[in-house]
């Protein structure tokens, strides 16, 4: 069976289907198997961005022409 029939039969199944319980837990499997960037990014990363919203947070900004200077030198 190809993926495109899969997906067909389980929203067959899903349409179907009046048990509340049964869609909310389809509902939750589902949300639960998205992916969160965050959890993609590596520890030195996500303390990166900690950092950088934190200096943000605490007023610390540097002028985007500062910034291309930065990453450009």
């Amino acid at each position: 069976m190809d993926i495109q029939t899969t997906k067909l039969e389980l929203m067959k199944i899903i349409l179907e289907n009046d048990n509340t319980e049964f869609i909310q837990r389809i509902a939750d499997f589902v949300n639960k198997e998205k992916k969160d960037f965050w959890n993609e990014l590596s520890l030195t990363e996500q303390e990166e961005l900690k950092k950088g919203i934190e200096d943000l947070d605490n007023g610390k900004r540097v002028s985007y022409e500062s910034f291309l200077k930065k990453i450009l030198s």
